[in-house]
């Protein structure tokens, strides 16, 4: 019996141990259970929220702004859609641009064929003909908008381009094929190219530049002995006074150039009548200019 009280009384400890180590774990599954509660929670509070709500933005963000006011609660948008979306705009703008070149280009070109069917290639022109003098010719045919003679000057024959304002004017001036002018009939063909424009940063900009034009004259085939003091000499002598004189030049052609501004527009006109006189060892081509003579801009100097 009293082994029997022995294994008794040690059996009850082992049995309370055991009912503590079991409310233990009851515990700490309740608690691991309440914590893993707890985060999902969390978990599912946070997916709730809006990223773009107002309360998330810093103080020093300007919410009067009205367009970004209108962004607040719109769904954002993932970067590969958004890249998407600017490479199709990229695209639909270089799309939008190319058909503007081509329009343009197409536009240039049905402008250019135009000008080639007004214009008509004069040949066989003599030397001392100015190209005020082929340009009367040809007045008879239609108004002449534009005329170029080229060539070596030095030479005795030389070739020229005349514009007409529209293609009865050019159709009319083929007749005029094998008349005489100077000592000379000259050939009249259609043009296979149209006149070069002036460069049009070189036009006159305003009605003072357009008046400054009446007053001035393009002088060419000048000898390059003849100094810029002797060109205005020679037109003052002859013609008026002059405010303004640009002489041009360089080392690949024999002669130059210059553009002659008068005080008076008559002055302008009688310079005219100069074309064909000698100036140095050569005679001179003037006709009326395109193009004003700008005064020099005066660059700073560096210290």
């Amino acid at each position: 019996m009293a082994e029997v009280a022995d294994k008794s009384g040690e059996a009850a400890p082992v049995a309370a141990a055991a009912n503590d180590k079991k409310n233990n774990l009851v515990v700490e599954t309740a608690k691991a259970e309440s914590k893993e509660f707890n985060v999902q929670n969390l978990v599912d509070m946070f997916t709730k929220l809006n990223p773009l709500a107002k309360e998330f933005f810093p103080s020093s963000y300007n919410q009067n702004q009205t367009k970004n006011d209108s962004k607040f609660n719109q769904v954002p948008v993932d970067n590969k859609s958004a890249g998407n979306v600017n490479q199709s705009n990229r695209r639909r703008r270089n799309n939008s641009s190319q058909g503007r070149r081509r329009l343009n280009g197409k536009a240039f070109r049905v402008q250019r064929d135009d000008s080639i069917r007004q214009t008509v290639y004069v040949s066989d022109i003599d030397q001392n003909v100015t190209e005020e003098q082929l340009a009367g010719l040809f007045s008879n045919c239609g108004q002449v908008v534009d005329c170029r003679v080229c060539g070596d000057p030095h030479s005795v024959l030389r070739f020229a381009f005349v514009e007409f304002a529209d293609e009865e004017g050019a159709r009319a001036a083929l007749n005029l094929n094998g008349i005489m002018l100077g000592y000379y009939p000259v050939r009249v063909l259609p043009s296979k190219t149209a006149i070069l424009p002036v460069n049009p940063t070189f036009l006159p900009r305003s009605e003072d530049e357009r008046e400054m034009c009446t007053r001035t004259v393009y002088c060419t085939n000048i000898d390059k002995k003849v100094s810029q003091a002797e060109v205005k000499n020679f037109f003052e002598s002859a013609c008026g006074e002059v405010t303004r004189l640009r002489l041009l030049g360089d080392n690949v052609h024999s002669t130059r150039i210059a553009f002659v501004e008068f005080a008076m527009a008559e002055s302008a006109i009688i310079a005219l009548n100069c074309s064909g006189m000698v100036l140095g060892s050569q005679p001179i081509r003037v006709s009326p200019s395109k193009t004003p003579v700008r005064p020099r801009v005066t660059r700073p100097t560096l210290l």
